[in-house]
């Protein structure tokens, strides 16, 4: 798996989680997972999760590092196992730093309030995942909670490149010990 932390201030809109974007936009091909910061705001026409906009919840976040993946030859299952997998990266690097994170599914929560917003979808070729961590939560919509406005947390570049490592290490050991067993 490629990564790659994007030095740009990138809004996300939403309309970001579609096929090839990475490829267009920052020719990483294959399996590739980019971060960036940027503000976040997804309107009701643009969420995928179908949950959020039948309760009407369109997603805002002043501030957000995001983690945008296209992995290929995957089904939508695994996909959302692989999405499962970063978040529960993430909770362990906050938790490395001394935080107590709540996980519930592919939510994290620090004191109770919504750290992370996470998505994963099916292209007609790939999955698709969106997983984007609060920095400033002030106006967002649900009590949500910031690395930066309620952790503390100012080198955000460093944790996203760390999560990346992690998450792309992970993702390359597992497709290697699936080719070191003998069926049976």
């Amino acid at each position: 798996m490629k990564t790659q932390l994007l030095e740009q201030e990138i809004k996300y809109e939403g309309w970001q989680l579609s096929p090839h974007w990475i490829y267009k936009n920052f020719k990483i091909q294959g399996d590739a997972t980019v971060a960036f910061i940027g503000e976040c705001e997804v309107k009701l026409t643009e969420m995928v999760d179908i949950e959020d906009v039948i309760n009407n919840e369109p997603i805002y976040s002043k501030s957000m590092l995001s983690f945008i993946s296209e992995q290929f030859n995957v089904g939508l299952i695994e996909g959302v196992f692989r999405q499962r997998l970063l978040i529960c990266i993430i909770k362990e690097a906050l938790e490395k730093r001394g935080f107590k994170i709540t996980r519930n599914g592919d939510d994290l929560f620090y004191e109770g309030k919504k750290l992370t917003v996470s998505i994963a979808t099916k292209s007609i070729n790939s999955i698709l995942i969106h997983t984007g961590i609060n920095i400033d939560s002030t106006n967002a919509p649900v009590k949500a909670s910031g690395l930066t406005s309620e952790l503390g947390i100012t080198d955000i570049k460093g944790l996203a490149q760390e999560i990346l490592t992690n998450y792309s290490e992970e993702i390359n050991d597992i497709i290697m010990a699936s080719t070191k067993v003998r069926g049976v």
